[in-house]
């Protein structure tokens, strides 16, 4: 990526950011095997909408996501949505440290139109939900659990924002056991320049971020599209 962020030790960014990622051994190729997931991260009304305070307008990323859905759909791949919703006592309490630093956060209540997930999205009684607490959703979630019971090899994650609930999902999906894909195009965040630093460094060291035809294509018949 071009406009990649510069590296605060080094100084160095774009092509010679690239070349020392390179000498030092990142960013090779993630496998795709024939049984993947879809993991669809946060897209709530709270991050999609901008009349929320922690939203912004992600119509765009939303209408890609629409189009990993029904990818998935046709081609048997299980969807998992994953929502932040606090209760009131947690979203009141002095409990969670990720409140204290993100205060903003509490207004994600359980039974909120801020937690409903954007009613654009195709999302159906037979999905697979996870309510999280923090970032990943992986964290103190069943998520791992839940991928492995559906013999899933392969996580491709989108959603928002990428900077922060997208970047640490895919972090943990790899350290998991998971051969992790992160599809840019249907992945939204407040502001440009955290959204490009957050897909170079999964780039770099996490997963392979991919084009949406590329991921489209690969949820449609994973069998076909798998590289072994």
């Amino acid at each position: 990526m071009a406009d990649a962020e510069p590296d605060a030790g080094t100084g160095l960014h774009g092509a010679d950011a690239d070349a020392a990622l390179a000498r030092a051994g990142f960013g090779a190729a993630v496998p795709r095997g024939p049984r993947p997931a879809l993991v669809v991260v946060d897209l709530t009304r709270g991050f999609t909408e901008p009349a929320f305070p922690s939203g912004s307008d992600l119509t765009a990323e939303v209408d890609a996501a629409g189009r990993l859905v029904a990818a998935a759909r046709a081609g048997g791949v299980p969807v998992v949505w994953t929502v932040i919703s606090y209760t009131p006592a947690e979203a009141d309490g002095d409990a969670l440290a990720w409140l204290r630093k993100a205060p903003g956060m509490r207004a994600l209540r359980e039974g909120s139109d801020a937690v409903a997930l954007d009613p654009r999205l195709d999302h159906r009684a037979d999905d697979h939900l996870v309510v999280k607490k923090g970032a990943s959703a992986f964290h103190g979630s069943s998520l791992a659990g839940l991928l492995a019971g559906l013999h899933v090899d392969t996580a491709v994650v989108c959603g928002a924002t990428t900077s922060g609930c997208v970047r640490a999902t895919a972090v943990d999906a790899v350290q998991s056991g998971f051969d992790t894909l992160v599809v840019a195009d249907a992945c939204g965040d407040r502001a440009r320049g955290p959204h490009d630093a957050a897909l170079y460094d999964l780039q770099a060291k996490y997963a392979d971020v991919v084009a949406l035809d590329d991921a489209v294509a690969y949820l449609d018949d994973p069998f076909r599209k798998a590289e072994r």
